[in-house]
């Protein structure tokens, strides 16, 4: 109910459709649904085994279940709506006890293919080179980059998570994504975030 409220409150707006094939009988509510349920009560991530799950013990809830190969399909569709309510779920459960003065930012590498000569062959059109100096490595891949609120004596809590190319300064990332609406915050992070001039500022 929580998936239908906000998908016409909001998430429609985000992957409406405009084909013949506008209404579909397996809904994108019920894609949405079955794939956080499975992986949140069940611990299931691959999709595959989210479908399967789906088809073995859920068919009473959602009859119109589709094959794997169409689930599948349909699953990438609305890319931008998971976005959105990802968003949306974290703003709604933050604890009560996140430090909001306090912010911890930081990145990830995703690897898809390790090397510095090598040349990835997994999604090549979002991924590219980068270096990880923790790893002292060149890699192919993404990175995540987290900003997270300070929990004291418990594991920061995300404010905000998103993906980019691995090439991507982590710098350059935090003020083009988060930059702009933080301020009266106290920001930690490793030396690549260096930039007293910018942290000094007054607008920040």
């Amino acid at each position: 109910m929580y998936i239908c409220d906000l998908y016409d409150q909001e998430l429609k707006y985000y992957c409406q459709r405009y084909s013949n094939n506008s209404n579909p009988t397996f809904t994108d509510q019920e894609i949405m649904t079955t794939y956080l349920f499975a992986g949140h009560c069940q611990k299931y991530f691959q999709i595959r085994d989210i479908h399967g799950f789906a088809s073995e013990y859920l068919s009473s809830w959602f009859p119109e279940l589709p094959s794997y190969q169409t689930f599948n399909l349909r699953l990438n569709r609305p890319g931008e709506a998971f976005r959105v309510l990802s968003g949306r779920l974290i703003s709604s459960f933050m604890p009560a006890d996140c430090d909001k003065g306090i912010s911890l930012v930081d990145s990830l590498p995703v690897i898809t293919c390790a090397g510095r000569n090598r040349k990835g062959k997994v999604a090549p059109e979002i991924t590219s080179k980068g270096y990880c100096s923790t790893r002292n490595m060149y890699y192919q891949g993404l990175k995540l980059h987290a900003l997270t609120s300070r929990r004291e004596g418990e594991i920061p809590f995300p404010e905000s998570l998103m993906f980019t190319p691995a090439r991507n300064n982590d710098l350059t990332v935090f003020k083009q994504a988060w930059g702009d609406y933080i301020s009266d915050t106290v920001i930690f992070g490793d030396k690549i975030y260096s930039d007293f001039e910018y942290f000094n500022d007054d607008r920040n």
